[in-house]
């Protein structure tokens, strides 16, 4: 069942989500009407009881009784303003109350909605000059039938009943006006959360789908390419571009299915999980882009590299097949140096550079995402990441990675 389903259960101020001082206009709810009929019809019946008791005595005119009965009917009919006025009227009864005993049910009712509708303040205001007024009342109206010290304390007894139930009602209304906020907020704070989660997903996703795979396809883009450019080719040279074809497909086929089983959930499982890369796997990627026709250097000074942290050694790895892509694409024919040093404790450091190119060449199309996922991929591995042109036209990326001591 849905609020909107229930709004005519409670009362506007708490079907609305405003708090119960809001001075805004509401429409009245059927529990509304209901509340301030009963509402209505008690006063009256403290107003006919009090006026019964006024005729009852014979020395009161009958003009009197009139005028106490038309003056009574009038508070009670006022009461359909104390939604809107409740300040106001209270104070009017208050006033009228001093010398018509007959309103003092319309008072009763008017004080208890200031409480409920109104902050403390004006509420303590308008409740302090109603009990000042208790003790005038008996002196201008005297009951014949009771004395003044029980009128003043029956009276004074009566304010302080219906000013305590009002602020029962607001501040029972305020609390739950706050725990529904509170629900709403933490609602909308998991929305977030789910949200965040699942933008942190694809961005993982997407930058792992690009460290993966665009080293494969930037393969396959070079030796197409110097397929269509030299149809001349020796037999050998061609032969050897198109087995690099064969094999970087059939690699990035690979890397392709382990991301969609990644994507598929954990329940689901290929025919053979290959391991992630590690620092020691890198000398075979070194390898295999020298394979496939590129110069590189690799300078590793790393003591023990199968000790290194299993997400370090991926990042390192990730890291440098980025860079040699990068190279493939925007400086071909370079000479690429590979460089990582450090151990346990001081941290690892990676530095891939490569100097300008010496040839024209078919540039292959980049958008620069695959440095700002390295950037990412560094900050979320616990290092940092910088990369730039070098003096000599060439270009440098060097990140350094944590590796806590054993």
């Amino acid at each position: 069942m849905t609020r909107t389903e229930y709004r005519w259960l409670l009362p506007s101020a708490m079907a609305d989500p405003e708090l119960p001082g809001d001075r805004a206009r509401r429409r009245r709810t059927v529990r509304d009407w209901v509340v301030d009929i009963t509402a209505f019809l008690c006063a009256a019946f403290i107003g006919m009881v009090a006026v019964s008791v006024i005729d009852a005595d014979e020395s009161t005119a009958d003009v009197v009784v009139f005028v106490d009965s038309v003056v009574g009917a009038a508070a009670c009919c006022a009461l359909w303003l104390r939604r809107r006025w409740p300040v106001g009227l209270a104070v009017a009864l208050t006033a009228v109350a001093v010398v018509e005993p007959v309103a003092v049910g319309a008072l009763l009712v008017a004080l208890f909605s200031l409480a409920v509708h109104r902050p403390l303040k004006p509420t303590a205001i308008v409740g302090a000059a109603a009990l000042v007024t208790v003790p005038v009342q008996p002196l201008v109206r005297p009951d014949p039938q009771t004395g003044y010290v029980a009128s003043v304390l029956f009276g004074v007894l009566l304010v302080l009943l219906a000013l305590s139930c009002g602020l029962g009602v607001r501040s029972r209304r305020q609390l739950v006006l706050s725990l529904r906020e509170r629900a709403r907020r933490a609602e909308a704070e998991a929305e977030l959360r789910a949200e965040r989660a699942q933008r942190l997903a694809r961005e993982a996703i997407a930058r792992e789908m690009h460290d993966v795979l665009a080293h494969r396809l930037t393969l396959l883009s070079v030796h197409a390419g110097a397929l269509e450019f030299r149809p001349d080719a020796p037999t050998a040279e061609i032969a050897r571009a198109a087995g690099v074809i064969r094999d970087s497909s059939h690699e990035a086929l690979q890397d392709l299915r382990e991301i969609i089983g990644v994507l598929r959930g954990p329940g689901v499982t290929g025919e053979g999980e290959r391991p992630q890369p590690t620092l020691t796997t890198l000398d075979a990627l070194i390898e295999e882009s020298r394979q496939a026709g590129m110069k590189v250097t690799l300078d590793q000074r790393v003591a023990a590299p199968a000790d290194a942290p299993a997400a370090t050694g991926r990042t390192v790895y990730r890291i440098a097949q980025e860079c040699l892509t990068n190279a493939r694409k925007h400086a071909p024919g370079a000479e690429v140096t590979v460089t990582v040093t450090g151990g346990p404790g001081d941290g690892l450091t990676v530095e891939v550079a490569n100097p300008a190119p010496n040839e024209p060449f078919e540039r292959v199309p980049g958008f620069g995402q695959g440095l700002i996922g390295l950037t990412e991929r560094a900050t979320l591995a616990g290092g940092g990441l910088e990369h730039g042109p070098t003096p000599d036209g060439g270009f440098l990326v060097r990140a350094r990675l944590p590796w806590p001591a054993g």
